[in-house]
């Protein structure tokens, strides 16, 4: 079995799309158990000297000033963990829930946490023998972390709650039994050293990202589809252009278009049938472009934020020293999720204006709606509706969610990143974004089909058209349209097209 090790300071996207999408089972570094161990230990010495330390000696949020015997503390710790799992809403997909478990794992196994080996392990072992605990995807503020999912995640942990064993959903303690797996005692500092974190924001918008880089090549693709299918103008991708404005997103644009139509016999050049194209088409460098560099930045903040430390207190054992602080704030996270959510909105808008142009006769030159039998048939003409709809609910979604904040534990925590709220609307601006794609897809190809067919196709765009009629046949009369937009939809999610039009002309820049 295909493993990733973690140690705190080295897990990467891939690392976390593997064990999240893939099955990758998780171990942890020995370097870092020793680190844990030192933690472990450091906290229990706080617990027997019965120091005044947040979240370990003290209640939590308003309740901090509330001291706690250490007789009292595994139940301080479960208390917090049942009182705490308040989510709502359907449940994250197991992809994300994987996710957040091996996130959680990497930043308790940096060993500033204070957590017990054998609780970490435990966690370890329900990602690889398949427990995925059942978490509602709504209920938390971003700060002090997600509180109220992650104490979901727990509840099986601890033997409560409900997960997902082999697709069924059961109780917790059943779902453990039947893994083979031994539920844990929480003791003191454990509950919160498992709770307080931005996981779930950051693991939810971090797979976002991911699926948003694939999709922005794709749209490179499906946007040099319809180039050829409109007979499109090359010059304004010319590198001169865009060496004189050298935004990076931009020059790799204009470099992956040229690439993508080598060769084409489509394509024109400025003065041969028009003198410039409309901007959904001139200016696919600079809006594609922003984008990419919008998601490069967010995976850079990514980057780092997988392998941090969000908890609250942190433990420097090497110091002796205990600290509260704020690394549970979502707020480095909550803005770039919400950039994330424009910049995924923007490569949905620009493809959609692109499918008008392809419907509309006024435009393209082409059938009105991309069939030959107008009148008696309707074509793609309520495709577009689907995508203008898609396009309008995104923009909806694009509203920032880390501009507010709401006070909350009587006014302790009086300022909230609301990161969650705004990686959730990453995730499913992304998946509307993705069938905006799929639907310019299907009719970028059948426009090409009633414009001369495909022989003169450059060396991307004939491989991109293949894969597409490999599952889609070109339109004769009207049939069932939300079929064959799941079929590309399904070319969109596996990311087959980017791979073979990458291994025809090369890596595509980004």
């Amino acid at each position: 079995m295909k493993k990733v090790i973690i140690d705190g300071n080295s897990l990467t996207l891939k690392d976390l799309v593997n064990v999240a999408r893939h099955g990758y089972e998780v171990e942890l570094d020995g370097e870092a158990r020793k680190r844990v161990e030192k933690s472990r230990a450091f906290v229990d010495k706080l617990v027997d000297e019965e120091k005044v330390v947040y979240g370990i000696t003290t209640g939590f949020g308003k309740f901090s000033d509330v001291s706690i015997t250490k007789d009292e503390a595994k139940d301080l710790q479960r208390n917090l963990i049942i009182s705490h799992a308040c989510g709502v809403g359907p449940n994250f997909s197991e992809d994300i829930v994987r996710a957040i478990m091996v996130m959680r794992a990497n930043a308790l196994s940096k060993g500033f946490s204070g957590i017990q080996p054998n609780t970490l392990d435990t966690l370890i072992e329900m990602i690889n023998k398949g427990v995925h605990p059942a978490i509602p995807e709504k209920g938390s503020l971003g700060a002090s972390g997600d509180l109220a999912p992650l104490s979901h995640m727990v509840l099986p942990l601890i033997g409560d709650g409900e997960a997902y064993y082999k697709g069924e959903l059961m109780d917790g303690i059943k779902a453990m039994e039947m893994a083979g797996i031994t539920p844990v005692e929480l003791t003191s500092k454990e509950g919160l050293a498992l709770i307080n974190g931005t996981q779930v924001l950051t693991a939810t918008g971090a797979l976002a990202a991911y699926d948003a880089k694939n999709l922005a090549k794709l749209a490179d693709i499906s946007a040099s589809l319809t180039l050829e299918a409109l007979n499109g103008i090359v010059d304004a991708y010319d590198e001169r252009v865009h060496k004189v404005r050298p935004h990076k997103g931009q020059m790799d644009t204009g470099k992956n278009f040229l690439r993508i139509v080598k060769d084409s016999g489509r394509t024109t050049r400025q003065g041969e049938i028009r003198v410039q194209d409309a901007y959904t088409l001139r200016c696919l460098p600079q809006i594609h472009g922003a984008s990419k560099d919008a998601i490069n930045y967010v995976l850079s903040k990514v980057d780092i934020e997988m392998n941090g430390v969000t908890d609250n207190p942190l433990i420097f054992a090497d110091d002796e020293y205990a600290i509260s602080g704020g690394n549970f704030h979502g707020q480095p996270m909550a803005l770039p999720f919400d950039f994330l959510k424009i910049a995924i909105a923007e490569i949905a808008n620009v493809s959609e204006r692109r499918i008008e142009r392809l419907v509309n006769p006024a435009l393209s030159g082409l059938p009105a709606f991309l069939t030959k039998k107008g009148g008696l048939h309707s074509g793609f003409m309520i495709a577009q509706y689907a995508a203008a709809a898609l396009v309008s609910e995104n923009k909806v979604l694009a509203h920032p969610a880390s501009v507010d904040s709401i006070p909350s534990s009587a006014n302790q925590e009086d300022h909230v990143s609301m990161g969650t709220i705004a990686a959730r609307g990453a995730r499913d601006i992304c998946y509307n974004a993705s069938r905006v794609v799929a639907i310019e897809l299907i009719s970028a190809v059948q426009a090409i089909d009633l414009n001369g067919g495909s022989e003169k196709l450059g060396l991307g765009t004939k491989v991109a058209y293949e894969k597409v009629r490999e599952v889609v046949s070109t339109w004769e009369d009207d049939r069932v349209m939300y079929r064959d937009i799941n079929k590309a939809a399904e070319l969109v999610d596996s990311n087959v097209i980017v791979e073979a039009v990458e291994e025809a002309i090369g890596e595509l820049e980004f």
